[in-house]
């Protein structure tokens, strides 16, 4: 198989770049929507993310154990973005908050079932040397779709759409999205075995012996790492609240908020390219120490422009290495990949609202410069552990 990224795995990038245009005309538009149309606060919009997130971590467990059944995988797919596509415009027609977040947890579930199923078919798809370059492609289209859709419903609300029809229609790239989905499965089983998740007796024979429990649980270690490190990064939510305490205009958040997702976008797959080159373990080491950097440049920093500036370095942070956690993932995992995913991601979605909850009441309580200096002193130590725990494993 060639090192170029194969059809089907370009075929969902542009499935991800729709799906997200569809989510990004909703998502800003909710907190609007909730406290000024229906007269919600902001315990609403805490509960909104937090039990959105929360349910969406907790089922990437169960549904990457379903993606490892080869006749589950592609089902868990389809219902993952078809939930997705078929509940966001229904906030259009919501009466109270609460319906509102019923509507978002409904999204997040199907975040939580596509997840682990799409990122172990990419992996199976891809050769090992482009997995970075492949994971760089989709999280490059996943970010520029963000983009599009937020600088798409800034432009429609700015031409006098209620925030209720923008919603409504993020239904019509959700459909395309579907649409590009049914041609990506149809690639993906064309492409041949490699295309296919294992069969029962590969996985009958991964558990006599790569599956052992002494060997599961070094590898549940190295996933718990990657979780970890997955988890250190900040949420943008804080740095954004950060730009707008030091000065910056309220007005030009949704601006910084779309320039991050450029960055994402622009960086993602140059730098799968440069994991393939100079090792996955390198490149994640690297954008961890940018990622400590930053963060505690932007605890101690006080001009807003530099703030924006540091901001924006953050989202080459997040560029680096998410291709790289992914392929890593697969090379941690190599056989039974939906539960490799599955168990990642759910330990790093939990990891990630307990980081956040945690440096967020800090942050109320202790101001700026010590929550930011202790998430990156608490990223340098879990990179640390990290490494060293890499150097222990088999090769």
């Amino acid at each position: 198989m060639s090192s170029r990224v194969a059809p089907a795995v370009r075929a969902l990038a542009v499935v991800s770049l729709a799906n997200d245009v569809a989510s990004e005309m909703v998502y800003p538009l909710l907190p609007a929507l909730v406290t000024m149309g229906l007269g919600g606060g902001p315990a609403a919009l805490g509960v909104l993310d937090g039990a959105s997130d929360l349910a969406a971590s907790a089922l990437r467990w169960w549904s990457g154990r379903r993606a490892d059944r080869p006749r589950t995988r592609s089902r868990l797919i389809v219902l993952g973005y078809g939930l997705a596509v078929l509940a966001r415009p229904v906030s259009a027609f919501a009466e109270r908050a609460w319906h509102v977040v019923m509507v978002r947890v409904v999204d997040r579930v199907g975040k939580g079932l596509r997840s682990p199923a799409r990122d172990a078919m990419i992996a199976d798809l891809s050769p090992p040397q482009s997995l970075g370059r492949a994971f760089g492609l989709h999280r490059s289209a996943d970010h520029l779709g963000a983009v599009i859709g937020s600088l798409l419903a800034f432009e429609l609300v700015r031409r006098g759409w209620a925030v209720t029809e923008v919603i409504a229609a993020s239904v019509w790239p959700g459909l395309v999205a579907l649409a590009t989905l049914g041609i990506a499965l149809r690639l993906a089983a064309r492409q041949g075995p490699e295309a296919e998740p294992q069969t029962e007796d590969a996985r009958t024979e991964d558990s006599a012996t790569g599956d052992r429990p002494a060997e599961e649980a070094p590898r549940l270690r190295r996933l718990a790492w990657l979780a970890a490190l997955a988890a250190c990064r900040l949420p943008e939510a804080l740095m954004l609240y950060r730009l707008q305490e030091l000065g910056a205009p309220v007005s030009t958040v949704p601006l910084v908020w779309a320039l991050i997702h450029v960055v994402r976008s622009v960086t993602a797959y140059p730098a799968g390219l440069m994991a393939d080159r100079i090792g996955l373990w390198a490149a994640l080491a690297a954008g961890g120490v940018l990622h400590a950097a930053v963060l505690l440049a932007i605890g101690f920093v006080t001009a807003p422009a530099a703030a924006v500036g540091l901001v924006l370095l953050h989202g080459v942070v997040a560029g680096i290495t998410e291709p790289s956690e992914r392929a890593a993932v697969a090379r941690v995992v190599p056989g039974r990949r939906g539960s490799g995913y599955g168990r990642f991601q759910a330990m790093a979605g939990v990891g990630s609202l307990v980081a956040g909850l945690g440096f967020g009441l800090v942050y109320q309580r202790a101001g700026a410069p010590l929550a930011f200096a202790g998430a990156a002193g608490l990223s340098i130590l879990v990179l640390a552990g990290w490494l060293a725990s890499e150097r222990r494993a088999p090769a």
